[in-house]
């Protein structure tokens, strides 16, 4: 193998690869002597094929393959040789004539074009002062907490027969829809339940109920919205003949006991606790979150190495592809929705360059900690996916079984994470207090 050097800009570098074709030949009678035993002909023994009979057969075909090898193994052989790391995956352009080459007329030539990664020195964590934001547990968001729980366990008692109803009250109706006069399908009920106020029923329906008493009757005239499922009424206008049976007035749950053992614990006490360790754990992964993000922040403050342009550009890819979704669905972020294309596209290459500069120093930093992501984390992290969609957890599990990229895009934030972790073990750490406004602020996204 012969290579020489064409070009090299910053990081970006380009070999020339030459194997001649007396190795190429070589190679071509070691894969057809290998072959030999497996090759099944009529008229030939298995196993006593001739070698010249493949080679007349099969040969272009054995020489596509002898070529596709060699290329595998000396690209990966002139990274070693190099001290290359690729950052992306090398471009390989053939210089050969394709059939002079599989006929084995010609050198084996291409050219490798490959992008590094470059070569920096990661900050030390240890020399890193970090500010961690927290709060306490507060009493007052346990009762808001638990009056809520008391809020959805509603019960509804009935009213007096002259008592109006209200918002929040329930009425208990007959009625039957008509469309031009005529009765339809899913148009009637009888003794339904309905909490004014709650939006589930077409809206314009209960707001005309709020004032009636039980034993009104009464016209409620209401327009099917048009993207309604059933695509006969869409956009349609109906007449409900309604009678009010019984106005019920709300009553929250009684935070006793027994309420708390409708949620599976012994006593309210226990109920009490078990909010608590909820309100509590989401404090610290709010508290973790905002941490990473000062960590993030200081990192890219610290490094400032070239970027491989082609690491760049996917990921600039993957955020465009998204933003421009966005657009169409009209859901861009308010302040993005004022901007340029041009204006967003340099706000967002921006993004994505001080990705690819944290994930290259996160992961020089796990490198030189040897960070390992175990089998257990691969298969804790599959289930946790498959969970996302009940009935479908076995295809889930073989999807990623026969997709390494997809077990890759798994590996990825674990491997973040325990990076993380190693960080703030070493760093400085002090705790300060926070408003709950502040700590569950949002932030820009990275």
């Amino acid at each position: 193998m012969e290579i020489k050097d064409i070009d090299t800009k910053g990081l970006s570098h380009v070999y020339n690869v030459v194997v001649n074709k007396a190795e190429m030949a070589t190679k071509l009678s070691a894969k057809i002597e290998q072959m030999k035993g497996e090759v099944r002909l009529k008229g030939f023994r298995p196993g006593k094929v001739p070698a010249a009979h493949i080679r007349k057969m099969f040969g272009k075909s054995i020489m596509s393959d002898v070529i596709t090898e060699t290329v595998t193994e000396t690209s990966q052989k002139l990274l070693e040789e190099k001290k290359l790391r690729p950052a992306v995956q090398p471009s390989i352009e053939m210089n050969s004539d394709a059939e002079k080459l599989t006929a084995g007329d010609a050198d084996l030539d291409y050219k490798l074009s490959v992008e590094v990664i470059p070569e920096f020195e990661p900050a030390d964590p240890a020399k890193l002062k970090l500010t961690r934001l927290t709060m306490d547990v507060d009493d007052k968001d346990i009762d808001e907490r638990m009056a809520k729980l008391a809020e959805g366990q509603k019960t509804y008692k009935k009213k007096a027969k002259t008592a109006k109803s209200k918002d929040g009250d329930a009425v208990l109706i007959n009625f039957t829809g008509r469309v031009g006069g005529e009765a339809f399908d899913g148009g009637a009920m009888e003794g339904h339940q309905l909490v004014l106020g709650s939006g589930s029923f077409i809206p314009g329906f209960e707001e005309q109920l709020v004032g009636t008493k039980a034993g009104d009757k009464l016209d409620v005239t209401v327009t099917f919205p048009e993207e309604y499922q059933a695509k006969d009424l869409a956009g349609k206008e109906a007449v409900f003949e309604t009678e009010v049976l019984e106005v019920q007035g709300a009553k929250d749950a009684d935070l006793d006991d027994e309420f708390a053992q409708r949620f599976g614990v012994a006593d309210l006490e226990a109920l009490k606790a078990a909010i608590t360790d909820q309100a509590k754990a989401e404090i610290d992964g709010q508290s973790r979150l905002k941490l990473k993000r000062v960590i993030l922040d200081e990192l890219d403050k610290l490094h400032d190495f070239d970027l491989p342009p082609g690491m760049v550009e996917a990921e600039f890819g993957a955020i465009w592809q998204q933003v421009q979704a966005e657009k169409e669905a009209g859901q861009l972020d308010e302040d993005d929705a004022k901007k340029t294309d041009k204006v967003l596209e340099d706000d967002y290459r921006k993004i994505a360059q001080r990705r690819v500069r944290l994930g290259l120093v996160l992961a020089e930093m796990g490198a030189k900690q040897d960070i390992q992501i175990t089998n257990e984390e691969l298969q804790a992290a599959m289930v946790r996916e498959a969970r996302n969609y009940p009935g479908q957890e076995q295809a889930v599990f073989e999807f990623y079984q026969k997709n390494p990229n997809a077990v890759a895009q798994l590996r990825a934030p674990i491997y973040e994470e325990k990076v993380v972790d190693l960080i703030i073990e070493a760093a400085e750490v002090k705790d300060k207090k926070v408003k709950k406004d502040v700590l569950f602020a949002e932030d820009e996204g990275l």
